[in-house]
C-alpha cells in the first residue's frame, strides 16, 4: 500500500483516543473509527503510522492490528475466543513431558516444574503431567478454572494472548507473560526448551533458527502491547 498522508495526531474523545491520519480517523476493516481507552498504546499506534515507509503493509502497523482485534473481533466474540484460549491450558506444552534421554527429562522440570507450580499457587490451577504425547484429561473444574481467569481480563489483553499463548503453545507462559512474572524472552525460552536443548547437542537449523525468531518478535510485540495498555 501506498502511504497517503503526511500528518498524524492524537484525538482526546474524553473516554478513548482516535489516530487521525491529516485530519482523517484511521478506520478499521468494518468502517468504524479506530479508538483506544490508553494513552499510551494511541501514542505507540500513532508513532507507527508516523514512521510507516513510503511503501507499507499491515506488518508496519503491529499496535494497530492488535488493537483492531480487541475493538472489532474480541469485543464481539469475547466468549468463544477466551474459550479457544482456555483450551489450550488443557493440553498445555508444560505438561508433555520427555521420557528420556535424562538431562532433557531434569531440564524440563527445573525450568517448566517452576511455572505450573506458579499457575497453582496464584490461581489454584492444578495441572497433571504426562511422559510422551498422549493426551492428558484435564479435569473439567480446570476447563472453568481457566475461563474464570480469562473472563477478568480486558478485551485489550485478551486480543494479546490471542496471539501469544498459540506461539507458545502454553497457557500457564502467556498468562506469565500477561502478568509480568515472565518476560517475552524468558517466556520464548521456556516454550522452546526441547528446541534449544537439541541443537546444543546437535546443531542448529536454519529454518527452525528462523522460525523462532519471527515468534519471538511476534511475541515481544504483544507484550510491548499489552505494556502499553498498562496491563
Amino acid at each position: 500500500m501506498k502511504r497517503f498522508w503526511t500528518n498524524t495526531a492524537i484525538l482526546n474523545n474524553g473516554t478513548s483516543f482516535s489516530i487521525e491520519l491529516d485530519g482523517r480517523p484511521v478506520k478499521l476493516p468494518s468502517g468504524t473509527h479506530l479508538a483506544v481507552p490508553y494513552l499510551p498504546l494511541a501514542n505507540g499506534i500513532a508513532k507507527e503510522w508516523t514512521d510507516a515507509p513510503k511503501d507499507f503493509s499491515p506488518e508496519h502497523l503491529p499496535l494497530t492490528r492488535l488493537a483492531s482485534t480487541a475493538q472489532e473481533r474480541v469485543a464481539l466474540h469475547r466468549d468463544s475466543i477466551i474459550s479457544q484460549l482456555a483450551a489450550y491450558g488443557m493440553n498445555d506444552l508444560l505438561c508433555y513431558r520427555a521420557d528420556s534421554p535424562p538431562p532433557l527429562v531434569a531440564r524440563q522440570s527445573e525450568v517448566w516444574d517452576e511455572w505450573l507450580n506458579w499457575a497453582k499457587a496464584n490461581y489454584g490451577i492444578a495441572l497433571h503431567c504426562t511422559a510422551g504425547l498422549v493426551p492428558i484429561n484435564q479435569p473439567p473444574s480446570t476447563a472453568a478454572a481457566l475461563h474464570g481467569i480469562l473472563s477478568t481480563q480486558e478485551n485489550y489483553t485478551i486480543a494479546a494472548l490471542g496471539a501469544v499463548i498459540p506461539a507458545l503453545g502454553s497457557f500457564v507462559l502467556g498468562f506469565a507473560l500477561a502478568t509480568k512474572a515472565l518476560s517475552a524472552e524468558a517466556a520464548c525460552k521456556a516454550a522452546f526448551l526441547d528446541e534449544l536443548w537439541q541443537e546444543d547437542h546437535w546443531g542448529a537449523d536454519d529454518e527452525a533458527v528462523n522460525r523462532r525468531a519471527s515468534i519471538i518478535h511476534d511475541v515481544s510485540l504483544s507484550a510491548r502491547f499489552m505494556e502499553l495498555c498498562g496491563t
